[in-house]
């Protein structure tokens, strides 16, 4: 696999293809004729209303109020509030394809195929796109919000999926995947520390998988009581 200039070189995974890259996202969703300027404006508003009420308080109607356009305009530019949302927080892949095996396997096989689909998207020519999302989101209050919406939403909803337990419990479990996910990527892509960051894939699945799968099926002994 060659990665654009400024990324690390690293062999590929063997396991599963290259995700698509930003640009071939884009084409497959397609941009609709009409007015880039209103398109625009309906971007930055639904952007700023996601970022301050999230997605379920978020609705197409109120995007086009706020942005001054017709609701019409909203559904001509943009297939429906999940893409919308999508492009607002301008994530350079679509979750439902990063995801698609982790949602299709059991709960306790999970584990290797999270960390296989997240290092696959970041192995991949969108490496920079995810570098500079992930960067952009520090020291941004709004763009953290749209993260925290994003990682709740949108990837722990399916990594979580039949997951079974009290609802407290499951969320509890599905933060603790995120720890170690975002951690991973932090450390690995953004930060860059030695020797992780030049770490075969391959190690970095073995060493991290057992225990994102520890937090999805095992014991949460003592979550939740007064210590001593």
């Amino acid at each position: 696999m060659t990665l654009p200039e400024g990324a690390h070189a690293r062999d590929s995974l063997p396991a599963g293809d290259p995700l698509p890259a930003r640009g071939s996202m884009t084409a497959k969703r397609g941009r609709r004729g009409g007015s880039t300027a209103s398109r625009d404006r309906i971007l930055d508003t639904a952007r700023r209303l996601f970022a301050e009420h999230g997605f379920e308080g978020t609705s197409l109607r109120q995007v086009a109020r706020t942005a001054g356009v017709d609701p019409a305009m909203v559904h001509h530019f943009f297939r429906g509030k999940d893409e919308l949302f999508a492009l607002s927080v301008e994530i350079p892949a679509d979750p439902d394809e990063v995801l698609a095996d982790v949602s299709a396997a059991r709960p306790e096989l999970r584990a290797e195929l999270i960390v296989r689909a997240v290092l696959r998207l970041w192995e991949s020519p969108a490496q920079p796109s995810l570098v500079a999302f992930l960067r952009g989101t520090l020291g941004s209050k709004a763009k953290t919000a749209l993260l925290r919406e994003l990682v709740t939403r949108t990837v722990i909803s399916r990594i979580m999926a039949g997951v079974q337990g009290p609802p407290r419990d499951v969320a509890l479990r599905g933060d603790l995947v995120a720890t170690q996910m975002v951690g991973l990527m932090m450390v690995r892509y953004v930060v860059r520390l030695e020797p992780l960051a030049s770490a075969e894939p391959e190690d970095v699945v073995r060493l991290v998988a057992p225990n994102v799968q520890r937090y999805l099926t095992g014991g949460l002994a003592g979550f939740g009581q007064p210590a001593g």
